[in-house]
């Protein structure tokens, strides 16, 4: 009892320590303290570049929050503060938090079986293959249901087939995860949005909601109300000395690695730092950090467009960026990889960055490509591995200095994705797009 009783008090002064160090914006209203970068001793030049490279892939909303307070805000063409967005698979992790509250107040464990919420017979799969898909299974993407059907969005019980065991597989798959709502409101006896107002939104001043779109169930919110969600997460679940999310336990398996399938992947949040990923509609391992010029700690809330959150507690950190496609990949890596590229410029800080090193030029030119496409890292010794989106390897190349030539013709059109290794054993990852 006295070693509990110690480490809920340790908790609770590690949780006050880290609120007097961040800021929280009021409740109500527009009012949100800032810090400028040259306060922040971080290098101001820098910033025009990253701005540009923002509004040239198709951003609308970007905001960067130092210590709670906004380092960067900025907004393009017509979207403005109050504009509203979706947030499409960044909601994932919304929900994800919503699960950990609702089961800290007793309306279910993550490891009953997902039928005893929403009836026998609401996948296609038998009695006992569907009596063994738990609640934790859809917020890990373990279910063991077919993510490669003719809609994987569907949530009607003929689209959901099993073709493993729950927990011996891992793949992106949104039908189980929109089902978790359907779990929530039937434990609760709330709606969606009537247990997020009343559990975070209020407390927190998240003023957004959940819409049904299809099969789907999207958040919509302004992007300040994102990065509400962002700080609250960076102060593991505190806003303010109220601590909304009691249960750590379950925090901090939510921001852990959640199965041995993919290291990168948590309870519905994307983690940076581990040796390797997996991404959509591919049962590829890739070798490396999901993110590799972001700081290692990073967990993301990622979404369909580019639609990001990226909290990072060693930085007291809290990036926010909604907008239109910036490429074609349902979890957009490298473009996420690039704004950290950037963003670590202004902050000037290379001790954060685990690629070659801080001036480490990693292009693709031209990309997409028909015929050829050259590999380039400046004054860099590499191997040089490119995987289709499967992970099949089709082409590898030892021994490269400086750039390389692929030739891309004889390839099937597609997304590709091009590593290149240096001899200390880092990784870079560049996404390349084969066009005929």
């Amino acid at each position: 009892m006295k070693i509990f009783i110690l480490i809920a008090l340790a908790f609770c002064l590690a949780s006050g320590i880290n609120s007097q160090n961040l800021y929280f914006p009021p409740l109500l209203g527009n009012s949100w303290d800032t810090i400028s970068p040259v306060t922040l001793g971080w290098c101001p030049d820098e910033v025009d570049t990253l701005v540009n490279y923002l509004e040239d892939n198709s951003t609308k909303a970007f905001i960067l929050l130092k210590d709670g307070k906004i380092a960067i805000e900025k907004y393009f063409g017509n979207f403005t503060q109050d504009s509203l967005w979706y947030w499409a698979s960044a909601g994932k992790s919304l929900t994800a938090f919503i699960t950990g509250v609702a089961q800290q107040e007793n309306y279910f464990s993550i490891h009953d079986p997902t039928s005893q919420y929403l009836g026998q017979g609401w996948t296609n799969c038998t009695f006992s293959q569907e009596e063994e898909i738990t609640i934790l299974n859809q917020l890990t993407m373990t279910t063991g249901l077919d993510d490669n059907v003719l809609n994987p969005f569907c949530t009607l019980d003929t689209c959901l087939n099993c073709i493993a065991d729950a927990g011996t597989r891992w793949a992106y798959h949104n039908a189980p995860y929109t089902l978790l709502g359907n779990v929530i409101e039937n434990a609760t006896g709330k709606t969606m949005n009537g247990y997020f107002l009343q559990k975070i939104g209020v407390p927190t001043g998240m003023a957004g909601a959940y819409f049904p779109i299809g099969y789907n169930n999207i958040f919509l919110s302004t992007p300040r109300i994102m990065a509400r969600f962002g700080l609250l997460v960076l102060n593991n679940g505190n806003w303010s000395g109220n601590q909304i999310m009691t249960d750590m336990t379950y925090f901090n398996q939510m921001v852990n690695t959640s199965q041995t399938f993919n290291e990168s992947y948590g309870y519905l949040w994307w983690l940076n730092g581990s040796s390797s990923y997996m991404l959509p509609a591919s049962q590829f391992v890739f070798p490396g950090s999901l993110t590799p010029n972001a700081p290692a700690d990073m967990i993301s809330a990622v979404g369909k467009n580019g639609q990001i959150i990226n909290v990072v507690p060693s930085k007291n950190l809290v990036l926010v960026r909604m907008g239109n496609s910036p490429d074609t990949s349902p979890v957009p890596v490298n473009f996420i990889d690039t704004i950290w590229q950037k963003l670590n410029d202004v902050i000037c800080d290379t001790a954060s960055i685990a690629s070659f090193n801080h001036n480490t030029k990693f292009k693709i030119h031209p990309n997409p490509s028909f015929n050829f496409t050259t590999i380039i890292l400046e004054n860099q010794h590499f191997d040089l591995t490119v995987n289709d989106i499967t992970g099949r390897v089709v082409y590898q190349k030892q021994g490269c200095f400086n750039k390389t030539t692929f030739q891309t013709q004889h390839y099937p059109k597609g997304i590709y994705i091009v590593h290149a290794k240096s001899a200390m054993g880092k990784l870079m990852n560049r996404k390349l797009i084969i066009a005929k």
